[in-house]
């Protein structure tokens, strides 16, 4: 069985506990707005031009974003970091894009995981069917589970998705008891507002076993990326939170009981 991917990272220290290797699967029933992979959207390799800089001089060089990759070749690159799970009790991370699409090989790539003993997180959007969620929870040893917008209009508008099903997997992941660590998105003007975060923090007391939220700050860092795959940046020009802003929202989600981190 093949997958598609489109970047592994190695020795990363946000996607999850410890030391992990985090493998970026491509495409994403999702297109919010200030997504940072925008070249994870389309579920399909994409050619684009990359252009390089040498001496005064641009000269540009066609690559593609996406490649197929077996079960088992996928594995072995796995397995090449695994004293570094060992060791810091870290593992694998299969981010995206959003994983859940490509859901069957996935579901092969964890069940070689837990047998080998090797840590996993599914960092997802939560919008798949709970069939798939079902799954996925059996073979997973952790969700990073985003939670962006609670209003129905405003979900759609600025993710490309209604927001129901994302609550129904989340509640149905909360109530079979599995390991959720939420990720809040903070999208100046967008996820930030008042109302929004009151609607996110009232949903979220509501929850029986999930107790740990990340807060993710907007960055810019993804400009290049628009313009590489010639994509409309919705969010150009837009300043991200100050170091104190993000301080007094996460004083404000540690009131209601939380155990907050900002970064992920």
């Amino acid at each position: 069985m093949e997958g598609i991917i489109f970047d592994i990272k190695h020795f990363a220290v946000h996607d999850g506990p410890g030391i992990r290797q985090t493998i970026f699967l491509k495409g994403c029933p999702l297109s919010c707005w200030w997504c940072h992979n925008p070249e994870s959207q389309d579920p399909k390799p994409e050619k684009f031009i990359r252009i390089h800089k040498l001496d005064g001089q641009e000269y540009k060089k066609e690559e593609t974003a996406g490649y197929q990759i077996s079960v088992g070749e996928l594995f072995t690159i796995i397995q090449g970091d695994q004293i570094f799970y060992e060791e810091s009790g870290g593992g694998v991370t299969f981010s995206g894009g959003e994983p859940l699409m490509q859901y069957e090989f996935l579901a092969e790539m964890l069940k070689l995981c837990k047998m080998n003993h090797i840590h996993t997180c599914i960092d997802t959007t939560g919008y798949a069917s709970l069939k798939i969620i079902e799954k996925i929870a059996l073979l997973a040893d952790c969700f990073l589970f985003d939670l962006k917008l609670m209003n129905h209009k405003s979900h759609q508008k600025y993710t490309g998705v209604p927001v129901e099903r994302i609550l129904n997997n989340l509640r149905w992941l909360d109530n079979n008891q599995a390991n959720v660590v939420l990720r809040f998105p903070v999208i100046p003007g967008i996820t930030d507002t008042t109302k929004n975060i009151g609607e996110i923090k009232s949903f979220i007391q509501t929850l029986q076993n999930i107790h740990q939220i990340d807060l993710l700050p907007y960055h810019d860092v993804a400009n290049g990326k628009y313009e590489r795959f010639h994509k409309e940046n919705k969010m150009k020009g837009t300043r991200p939170l100050s170091d104190r802003e993000m301080l007094n929202l996460k004083l404000e989600f540690e009131a209601i009981g939380l155990k907050v981190g900002i970064g992920g």
